[in-house]
């Protein structure tokens, strides 16, 4: 059992240092629970997926240059997410010709981090 992902979900990145929100843009999307529903391509960085606060991940060239700059000291630096790929994996449902998105659905960060939905934004239990 899982639950659906809708407009304003918590995300987290494992390189992050605060929590992010999940943005929906299709207002002809179903709702649940009063929120518009998400899909598995709704993973687009800073208009889907928001930054993460700041980053830690050394993979990240801000991060590898200012912790040089700092002699070794890792240096968190802004996030700016670079996310290549839909969540996965996906649910059965359709919506609009997409897979719906599920709360243990993952993405990955170019940079390394790990992104994963720590509260679906609704609280109905689906599939």
């Amino acid at each position: 059992m899982g639950q659906y992902v809708t407009m304003g979900a918590m995300l987290q990145c494992n390189q992050g240092m605060a929590p992010s929100s999940l943005m929906v843009m299709d207002a002809s999307r179903p709702m649940v629970g009063g929120m518009l529903q998400a899909t598995i391509m709704d993973f687009a960085p800073m208009t889907n997926v928001m930054p993460f606060g700041m980053c830690r991940s050394m993979a990240n060239p801000q991060v590898a240059a200012a912790t040089a700059a700092a002699m070794g000291v890792l240096t968190p630096m802004p996030c700016a997410p670079v996310i290549v790929s839909p969540w996965s994996p996906s649910g059965k449902v359709m919506i609009g010709g997409m897979p719906s998105l599920m709360n243990n659905s993952k993405c990955m960060c170019a940079w390394g981090g790990q992104i994963s939905i720590n509260n679906a934004g609704q609280t109905q239990v689906n599939e």
